[in-house]
């Protein structure tokens, strides 16, 4: 696990920003902080700061160069069949010198091309790079585990592991208007777009090619094998069976480390269903949960205890106080280098840094509620599609949820919130409602919150809703979740802020041989009656305490009401949101943004807390990267 940047350039004046290379790894020491190292070549230049998981000696240093100097890699991530491939590696004329998975890596990016990327089991992304033709390669893991940030002008073409290792440079900073605003909508810039013009990532199971002439579009290597009603005759009992042989064998893949390794235990069913395998391949597994003090609605330690107990794991208990998250918001703040208002980040900020005082590599639960069907939303949608008494009481509803107190700060203010939300969303087509029901601010008040509002849009929802439209299989829904929101928010989220304190998270979840095989199943097997994520907590029913069977998903909220309108107001009010600064900047409209601040103040806030924060996310980007 590090960090990578690069600059290939495509003239004579992109070799200028050569120089800068080192700069832009300093900027990634905290993904990388065992080693850093930058290589300049005729129209090239490499750096790498590196974490060291396998094989630590000095020999796996990068940048990689192979033995004749022709060939270079960085690269960033894991290949967990690496022990594979350089079997089939022998006796080709390499002559390997490590034990790791980065030299395995080139030897086979030499021998097999882009090709080659189809066999790769792991999360990565990288460069590799032919010294003699000028041929490069840019390439990233099938479900966007790890980021790859791409700038190109005319000169030069940069790539990074993040956005700030781009600003070393001289590049342009204007604000992408289309990504702004589907970052208002959703609080987080939806991927492959880039909050900066000739910004974008690499799209997640996509590569780029380059001949040495001229730059080749984008290529997809990997898409789910998945179409409507084509289905494995598979029973639920088989498919059960296998769904345990393909999550213990992703499990047992991601085990293999060369520094300290336990995984996260949040006391939902996805941790604990990891943790249950991971515990089944060590003696003493080491497990980590973090609790809130202050929110006891959303404290679930107790469960994660339970699972701990039943499987005599070394397990570790974080309580915060809210004291404990605000005093981080600053430094959480800080090392945000493109706006991402996912406000539960600082939760997981907050666990991946006191969990690195033990660690250097955790396996997490993620992905299995995009895989599987586990979100509020998806048994909304099956709600609607069900139809039914309730749904007619809650519709008829609609006038008395629409004038309650929502928030989401309070039991019966949150389920006053989720009503509405719901009953407005019988109204719409299920494309309309899946738009919606995934943002956090109406399409109409994205654009009137903006002095110039995107002329795209309207046109980019078109484009991305399309493949739902007249939809009626549950598994599209699936889909669209695992390529919009899990890599543009979720894997985002545990990225950045486990990099933030130089721990590598797995995600066992997203072996793509499990998701292929989840994905040649029928809907029914994993939402049904209402049951959320059925066929993942059948498979499992005998693994795991029943008490957490029993239980309704929380997640976690971090409390911005009470910061917002206390210990923050000043610094909202006069700094952030100020109409000086607001009207100076030109971005917004500041009677909009002031009349999300008297919803804030009032006695029904709904989401206005979710739009203040994305907005002061971005200001404090705006203010640290663009005005600086």
């Amino acid at each position: 696990m590090c960090g990578i940047v690069g600059v290939i350039a495509l003239n004579e004046k992109g070799k200028q920003a050569f120089p800068i290379i080192d700069a832009a790894v300093d900027t990634l020491n905290k993904r990388g902080p065992d080693y850093s190292a930058s290589v300049q070549v005729e129209n090239a230049a490499f750096g790498h700061a590196r974490l060291s998981v396998i094989d630590t000696s000095q020999g796996a240093n990068q940048p990689f160069v192979s033995n004749d100097g022709r060939y270079y890699l960085v690269y960033n991530g894991e290949i967990y069949n690496y022990q594979v491939l350089r079997k089939k590696l022998l006796g080709k004329a390499y002559h390997f010198n490590t034990n790791s998975d980065t030299e395995v890596l080139l030897y086979w990016l030499i021998e097999k091309g882009a090709e080659g990327i189809k066999e790769l089991n792991g999360f990565f992304s990288f460069c590799f790079y032919d010294s003699l033709t000028g041929f490069y390669l840019l390439a990233r893991d099938r479900f966007g585990i790890k980021p790859l940030h791409v700038y190109q002008d005319e000169d030069k073409l940069i790539f990074a592991s993040e956005m700030k290792a781009i600003f070393a440079f001289d590049v342009i900073k204007k604000i992408d208007p289309l990504s702004l605003q589907l970052y208002l909508k959703f609080n987080y810039v939806p991927q492959p777009l880039g909050m900066l013009q000739h910004s974008r990532k690499l799209a997640q199971g996509h590569y780029a090619v380059h001949d040495g002439q001229k730059f080749t579009q984008e290529k997809p290597y990997y898409e789910i094998p998945y179409q409507a009603g084509e289905y494995a005759k598979d029973s639920y009992e088989q498919a059960q069976q296998k769904v345990r042989q393909l999550l213990r064998e992703s499990v047992e893949k991601r085990m293999v480390s060369d520094v300290p390794l336990g995984t996260f235990l949040s006391g939902g069913i996805d941790s604990s269903v990891i943790t249950a395998l991971a515990s089944e391949m060590t003696p003493q597994l080491n497990t980590y949960s973090v609790g809130f003090k202050d929110e006891p609605l959303f404290d679930e330690t107790s469960y994660a205890q339970l699972v701990a107990k039943k499987y005599k794991t070394n397990h570790t208990v974080f309580s915060l106080a809210n004291q404990d998250l605000l005093d981080e918001l600053q430094s959480f703040l800080d090392y945000c280098c493109e706006p991402f208002a996912d406000s539960s980040a600082l939760a997981v900020n907050a666990l991946c840094k006191k969990t690195k005082q033990d660690l250097t590599v955790a396996l997490s639960g993620d992905g299995a509620d995009e895989l599987f069907s586990g979100y509020h939303k998806h048994l909304a949608e099956f709600m609607v599609r069900q139809g039914g008494v309730k749904n007619k009481i809650i519709k008829s509803g609609s006038g008395l949820w629409d004038v309650l107190p929502k928030s989401r700060n309070s039991k019966l203010g949150n389920l006053t919130r989720k009503l509405d939300k719901f009953a407005k969303g019988m109204h719409l087509s299920s494309e309309e409602r899946y738009w919606e029901w995934a943002g956090l601010m109406s399409d109409e008040n994205t654009g009137s919150l903006l002095k110039q509002p995107s002329k795209l849009f309207a046109h980019e929802k078109a484009e991305q809703m399309k493949d739902l439209v007249g939809s009626y299989d549950f598994n599209d829904y699936l889909r669209k979740d695992m390529t919009w929101v899990l890599s543009s928010d979720m894997l985002t989220k545990v990225d950045l802020y486990s990099m933030a304190n130089s721990l590598e998270v797995r995600v066992p979840f997203l072996d793509h041989q499990l998701v292929d095989y989840v994905f040649s199943l029928p809907s029914e097997y994993k939402i049904q009656k209402g049951n959320k994520k059925r066929l993942l907590q059948d498979a499992f029913r005998d693994y795991l305490p029943e008490e957490l069977y029993r239980r309704s998903k929380q997640g976690f909220e971090v409390p911005l009401l009470k910061w917002f309108t206390g210990e923050l107001w000043q610094v909202i009010d006069q700094q952030y949101l100020s109409e000086e600064l607001i009207e100076d900047q030109g971005v917004f409209d500041y009677e909009e943004v002031k009349s999300l601040k008297d919803a804030l103040r009032s006695n029904n806030p709904n989401d206005a807390v979710a739009n203040i924060w994305a907005i002061v996310v971005f200001q404090h980007w705006w203010l640290k990267y663009i005005n600086s």
